[in-house]
């Protein structure tokens, strides 16, 4: 609510209109007003609802589903902006070596959201400014990357293949990506109404997979509205 306050701003006065057409134009647009009020309401109410259970409830920041990983294996987490994991991520790892790359740019991803995420909370520490043209990352070198809902914010169909590409080129041969998004299906369209068009299909996150070059794709659903999706580089991947 801190970093999306405009949207219940706007849920506020969608209601608001909807009374007041209903008290002061009365027949017709009373029911068309108060089922735009209710309308309102009830899809502000169903997405916080659903954001509580997904980020506050559920195992998602638990970390008990990610995957084991061997001692002074070399990991990365690549986010948008806003850091809520890599804290997270040493302590599930503390045996790693973990380094965190920020991919945010304020020309090309414009999400309110973000901008106010970052003033509020500091950078993870060593955290590296990259670009999504430049990661900063040697051929063969990395174990495992984690992208947790961050990727969607490349929303360049191009910019997100060549981002994924350099990630490919990065990995260890047997190295693991670990992507969970939200996607635009049914379960995230009914929890987010209009706001779905902020995620990708999942038929978009394939082809960029597949044009990165990674052949190996597993699915987990930690819950209906979010999907990980662990990429594996092959072996004799060049």
């Amino acid at each position: 609510m801190r970093f999306n306050w405009h949207f219940y701003v706007l849920a506020v006065v969608g209601v608001a209109l909807g009374l007041l057409v209903a008290r002061w134009l009365g027949g017709y647009w009373y029911v068309t007003g108060i089922c735009v009020a209710i309308g309102v309401l009830a899809t502000t109410l169903i997405s916080l609802l659903v954001s509580w259970y997904v980020y506050d409830k559920s195992e998602l920041y638990r970390f008990e589903w990610l995957p084991n990983i061997s001692a002074g294996a070399k990991i990365v987490n690549i986010h948008a902006g806003f850091d809520e994991t890599s804290v997270l991520l040493a302590d599930k790892y503390p045996t790693a070596e973990l380094t965190v790359l920020d991919f945010y740019d304020p020309e090309l991803h414009t999400e309110v959201s973000i901008k106010r995420a970052r003033k509020m909370y500091p950078s993870y520490p060593g955290t590296i400014r990259i670009t999504t043209d430049d990661l900063l990352l040697e051929d063969d070198s990395v174990d495992v990357v984690f992208l947790l809902m961050a990727a969607h914010e490349i929303r360049d169909a191009e910019e997100r293949g060549h981002f994924f590409r350099r990630i490919h080129r990065g990995l260890k041969p047997g190295g693991r990506v670990v992507l969970t998004e939200h996607l635009r299906d049914g379960p995230n369209t009914l929890a987010y109404s209009f706001g779905v068009f902020h995620f990708l299909p999942y038929e978009e996150w394939h082809l960029t997979f597949s044009l990165a070059g990674f052949e190996e794709i597993s699915e987990e659903k930690i819950t209906p509205f979010l999907t990980t999706f662990t990429l594996i580089k092959d072996v004799d991947s060049p």
